[in-house]
């Protein structure tokens, strides 16, 4: 989702490299799962080569910290010159800093030694919420901010970054991020995760819709999909993402894409976390889950995470839809009769040849399951036709109803024909996985504006049977059942073919606003 003007997502300072050097300051956890350690772990499990220059020891564990050590700021000096007079630093990742003399020792480096992409997870909340820095330190990382290319505070750190009470909705958090991003010239990752302990009230629950923002200086705001998993394996998590994040920017040059990566990356390791048993408080994250699963760096997202980002994908399609005036009469029964079965006729006519494409789905799919499925959707297009005949454009007995537009006797109008040739094209390339989710729009928005409708909708509604035939548990069951297929399938593809079937998801779902705009609007006959 992109909120504003153009969307920004290239870094022109940044030149791709594809093991990036990266350099962590941070503090240390002896556990292994937050700072330092953290950071090596992330950045080798996105492909990069970490370093690190510890700014404080830290007696912790996964109940808590007991003690902390900072080591005279002459001697973080010397670490970090000792790091930068001999490698080149393509990313640094900066977490605890602790004291105004490390904050000021780290921006007068920073000054020195320009690295391309620096990223400032800013530590200054801890988890029970007191603050870990005093106000003058809090100060002067407010003017580090202003030298770091991305800031990724948790909501009471961004409150604190911006002078300002906590944000406690979503949309408060967005303009408190655009303040923050406009005032210091810094992206800001607003991240929706922390919400519900920020005074939001209600608990939130595993699976809810959970976005991250990736807000510009320019005002542009970059949304990135989400959901809440439940897990006590949180230790690190923000010491995990800004140390990816780092990497990622190094190895592409790109914040949108780098920030999409990095969670999914994050979100696969908080998954897995609890398998490793370590600690008995919030125990860390699996770092390298993907890579000892896979054998590679490239991660996939999980079936319900395509479904969430698909369904945002389109939302500008679904109030589009919602928005035309012949959906609003068919839900509250105003659309005239003569609209309804013009409507119909394209409808019955795009039914025949979609019939054929769910046939093809079934003769490509892999398993019997799948064959089965496909198959018997496309008996119900021609049965669903018969239907419409039957019931809409005919008079029992053969006969035609008054204003009826018979299938037969019109011609396909260009929205149709566009939406079937998209559909028979996707169809003659033979790719099961991107000719399915081609397919989906189709039953999807069918049934979210149907169950939607046919809520809204009263008994006497002369639509109401229309309604019933896509508002019904049946064709929601059938619609579920390809949502599990479609997304799965995505979910275990490749990222070439993940791209494909999203676009032609995206594609099929602007032809299906396409096809009820153009409702209602008489085709010529044909001869």
């Amino acid at each position: 989702m992109r909120v504003g003007g153009r969307r920004v997502s290239a870094s022109p300072r940044v030149a791709p490299r594809a093991v990036p050097r990266v350099l962590s300051i941070a503090g240390t956890d002896p556990t292994g799962g937050a700072g330092v350690h953290a950071d090596l772990k992330s950045i080798a499990a996105n492909g990069g080569y970490g370093m690190a220059v510890v700014t404080a020891l830290v007696a912790q564990n996964t109940r808590g910290v007991r003690s902390v050590h900072m080591p005279p700021v002459e001697f973080l000096t010397q670490q970090l010159d000792a790091v930068s007079d001999d490698v080149a630093i393509d990313a640094v990742k900066i977490g605890m800093l602790g004291t105004v003399e490390v904050i000021r020792a780290v921006e007068e480096w920073l000054g020195r030694v320009t690295p391309p992409v620096v990223v400032l997870d800013p530590v200054m909340i801890a988890t029970s919420g007191d603050r870990l820095l005093d106000r003058a330190a809090e100060e002067a990382l407010r003017t580090l901010v202003a030298r770091v290319d991305l800031v990724t505070p948790n909501i009471p750190e961004l409150a604190i970054l911006a002078g300002e009470p906590v944000a406690t909705g979503w949309d408060d958090v967005i303009a408190q991020a655009m303040r923050v991003a406009e005032r210091h010239g810094v992206r800001v990752l607003a991240k929706g995760g922390h919400l519900a302990g920020a005074g939001a009230g209600a608990r939130a629950r595993a699976g809810e819709r959970m976005p991250d923002a990736l807000v510009h200086p320019n005002g542009d705001v970059v949304e990135v999909a989400g959901v809440r998993i439940e897990t006590t394996n949180t230790h690190g998590t923000g010491c995990s993402l800004s140390a990816a994040l780092a990497t990622r920017v190094a190895q592409t040059g790109d914040w949108v894409a780098a920030t999409t990566e990095s969670k999914r990356w994050l979100a696969e390791s908080i998954r897995h976390g609890a398998a490793l048993g370590v600690g008995g408080g919030n125990g860390p994250v699996s770092h390298f889950a993907g890579l000892w699963a896979r054998g590679g760096l490239s991660t996939r997202p999980t079936p319900e995470a395509v479904r969430t980002a698909w369904w945002e994908e389109i939302a500008s399609e679904r109030a589009a839809i919602d928005a035309l005036p012949f959906v609003r009469g068919l839900g509250d029964g105003t659309l005239a009769r003569e609209e309804f079965t013009t409507y119909l006729a394209q409808d019955a006519l795009y039914l025949r040849d979609y019939a054929r494409v769910l046939a093809e789905a079934s003769r490509l799919a892999p398993d019997q399951d799948a064959q089965a499925f496909w198959a018997l959707g496309a008996h119900g297009a021609l049965a669903a036709e018969m239907q419409l005949h039957e019931s809409w454009l005919g008079e029992p007995g053969g006969g035609r109803r008054p204003g009826a537009e018979r299938a037969d006797a019109v011609a396909p109008a260009p929205v149709t024909v566009a939406y079937l040739d998209h559909l028979l094209a996707v169809a003659a390339r033979g790719d099961y996985a991107v000719l399915i989710a081609a397919l989906l729009p189709c039953f999807w928005l069918y049934q979210d504006v149907g169950t939607r409708l046919l809520a809204l909708s009263h008994a006497e509604d002369p639509y109401r049977s229309w309604l019933d035939t896509y508002g019904d548990a049946a064709f929601a069951a059938s619609t579920a059942r390809a949502i599990e297929i479609v997304t799965t399938a995505a979910a275990t593809a490749d990222e070439g073919t993940r791209a494909a079937m999203l676009e032609a998801f995206r594609r099929s779902s602007r032809h299906e606003v396409a096809f009820f705009a153009d409702a209602g609007q008489a085709p010529g006959a044909a001869g």
